[in-house]
């Protein structure tokens, strides 16, 4: 959790961490980095191991941090959620809150863009960043109206056995340039979309006049999706804020799973899209 004051706007950031203690410490540095005033920043561990606890707990030993040490791994919307309820029970005035990945990196000028868009924050619950990979690759916007059958069919195909998942990853490597979803390239229009990507969400005074906390469903994958639907349900969509960006280091904590563990998540969170999206009947 990070809060700033800048423009009369109160500012937090809520992440979680998962055995990668030094990409906490990345973030860290470059909200220090950043054109700010005085900040403090909150991580959510999902039970990592001692060693890496012990690099939280050197950052901790600054003022300015606090460390939640979950007892057992949550996941990644539930664990975002365990700091939204912190924040928001020991900071009555908290107003935006900026939740997602660790391994993000906030450019210098980051609050200042914050602020340039306060019209959009106020009338949206969900505001959705420019997020950019290392190689400025953008992420963002993730989907714009929604997902094709035929894209549906292949994620179904990619959840039904570990064997078929690898053979669709393979040849998605060699046809990328034809088959790659084309909403990335829109990342310099800001719009409402259906989801944005993942790592980086700014929710605002707007959502917490309808919602407590995201909705988490699964342990992780999919979290695009069921906050999409969250939002739906009230007549919200998340808007597209190419002004406000950051980088991404990317799968940061995923990338530390082993690949049959991680299609593992992907198809029980798989299984509970369908609850909902019902493409074939």
């Amino acid at each position: 959790m990070l809060f700033i004051i800048l423009a009369d706007i109160l500012i937090y950031f809520i992440v979680t961490n998962f055995n990668n203690a030094h990409f906490s410490k990345k973030m860290y540095d470059s909200i220090s980095r950043s054109n700010s005033a005085d900040f403090t920043f909150v991580i959510v561990d999902n039970n990592s191991m001692p060693e890496d606890l012990d690099g939280l707990d050197e950052l901790s030993s600054r003022s300015n941090v606090v460390v939640i040490k979950n007892k057992k791994n949550v996941g990644y919307f539930s664990g975002l959620n365990i700091g939204i309820n912190y924040v928001r029970k020991y900071f009555k005035d908290a107003k935006y809150l900026v939740v997602g990945n660790n391994d993000i990196v906030v450019p210098s000028d980051f609050f200042e863009r914050v602020a340039s868009c306060e019209t959009v924050l106020k009338k949206y619950p969900v505001v959705a960043p420019n997020i950019r990979m290392l190689d400025g690759t953008p992420q963002n916007p993730h989907v714009i109206s929604g997902i094709s059958k035929k894209r549906e069919f292949i994620y179904d195909l990619y959840h039904s056995s570990y064997l078929m998942a690898g053979l669709i990853v393979r040849l998605a490597k060699l046809t990328h340039k034809f088959t790659d979803r084309k909403d990335e390239q829109q990342h310099e229009v800001a719009q409402e979309i259906h989801q944005g990507y993942g790592a980086c969400y700014i929710l605002t005074p707007k959502f917490f006049e309808y919602f407590d906390e995201l909705w988490a469903p699964t342990f992780l994958m999919y979290e695009e999706y069921f906050l999409a639907k969250q939002l739906e349900e009230k007549g919200f969509k998340t808007y597209y804020e190419p002004r406000i960006s950051v980088t991404h280091h990317c799968h940061a904590s995923t990338g530390m799973l082993p690949g049959k563990l991680k299609w593992q998540y992907s198809r029980e969170a798989h299984k509970e899209y369908r609850k909902y999206v019902k493409v074939w009947s």
